[in-house]
């Protein structure tokens, strides 16, 4: 499947020992693209998981922590949590929240408390919810997950400046010209991009898989000899090696966010694929 909507997906508790956090999740080639929702006051306590995660708040505010940085963050900034990287993302008082949440592949989208080993391998979000609700696994939500141990393998430290302010607000208009942003971590690169209405992406091959999330405008999408309209709240996945095009409408900008993988995941996803097989 090429083109979702998350408000047509079931969603899923994700590690409901540690989170409130519940939500769609839509497992790619190498990522798992989701839009996380948690309740005023409610959110994650300090965690950590093997592989890179990057968040976009879309409706509310978040309390967050990145190693030892914490910081209000808004709709319109970009959140990087490195691998192994401690932090914590809760709703603030002032109501629910919403925002897009995704992981690498190379572990799943279940998180470590910050005090305890990650188990050998990792564990599925189905057999996460089973544990939880026979009682296999302690509720550790609001009781003060302690920040390490000797066990632990958070990165607390050195991790430098994880937040990326883009917009000052989603009621920021779009730019008259052509503007993307473009972040890289180490297997994730995220994109935020305005285009002006009738701007035209030529058919190009995709050298990386790439998940698209429409904020505004329309745009009509060619994915694999597979053409749609989208709008605001669509999702395009492109798959690596699919040819791919895209033209705005001639009647208003578009700006969307986009996640892309990239060489070192794609390679090191690979070899555990082959180790596995």
């Amino acid at each position: 499947m090429t083109f979702f909507r998350f408000d047509g997906l079931e969603k899923g508790r994700m590690t409901p020992n540690l989170s409130s956090a519940e939500g769609p999740i839509i497992e790619g080639d190498y990522m798992y693209f989701c839009n996380v929702f948690k309740e005023t006051g409610t959110g994650s306590e300090l965690h950590y998981h093997p592989n890179e995660l990057l968040i976009f708040p879309l409706e509310g505010k978040i309390n967050a922590i990145v190693g030892k940085d914490r910081r209000i963050v808004e709709p319109g900034t970009f959140v990087h949590v490195p691998a192994y990287a401690r932090h914590s993302m809760k709703a603030t008082e002032d109501g629910p929240l919403s925002y897009l949440y995704i992981k690498d592949q190379t572990w799943s989208v279940v998180g470590v408390a910050a005090d305890e080993a990650p188990p050998e391998e990792a564990i599925s979000i189905e057999e996460i919810n089973r544990q939880f609700e026979e009682g296999e696994v302690e509720d550790r939500k609001n009781q003060n997950v302690g920040p390490d141990s000797d066990e632990s393998q958070a990165i607390i430290e050195g991790l430098g400046d994880c937040y990326y302010p883009i917009l000052g607000s989603f009621d920021e208009p779009p730019r008259g010209a052509r503007r993307i942003f473009r972040i890289e971590g180490e297997r994730l690169a995220f994109e935020f991009a305005d285009l002006s209405p009738g701007y035209m992406i030529d058919e190009y091959e995709s050298a990386h898989e790439k998940f698209i999330y429409m904020m505004c405008g329309r745009m009509e999408a060619t994915i694999g000899g597979e053409t749609r309209n989208i709008g605001a709240g669509d999702i395009v996945q492109i798959g690596r090696g699919t040819t791919t095009k895209m033209t705005t409408g001639n009647d208003q900008p578009v700006r969307y966010a986009a996640v892309e993988s990239l060489p070192f995941l794609e390679e090191k996803v690979d070899q555990i694929r082959t180790s596995t097989a």
